[in-house]
């Protein structure tokens, strides 16, 4: 379990990075903040396949998807965090 949670951590950091490094500007969100973005992106990633495919509908809507889905649903939820950022200084 605790193997698990680390590698969640490094391929949720690593996916973070990369959408960080697609979508460029100023995040000042640190290394958690990365980390977090792609785990959650992983997420994010696993909703759009379920509903552009259909794939895996015995699994539900929510649900981790693979590496590419991960960094795709980054730049999702980093582009989402952007634009709330932005409404919010506004």
């Amino acid at each position: 379990m605790v193997l698990f949670i680390v590698v969640l951590l490094v391929m949720g950091f690593i996916a973070g990075l990369i959408a960080r490094v697609i979508v460029p500007g100023n995040d000042s969100i640190g290394f958690f903040g990365t980390a977090l973005l792609g785990i959650v992106g992983s997420f994010v990633g696993g909703f759009l396949g379920y509903a552009l495919r259909g794939n895996d509908i015995k699994d539900g809507a929510f649900q981790t998807s693979g590496f590419l889905g991960s960094v795709i649903g980054a730049i999702v939820v980093l582009l989402v965090y952007r634009f709330t950022q932005r409404r919010a200084r506004s």
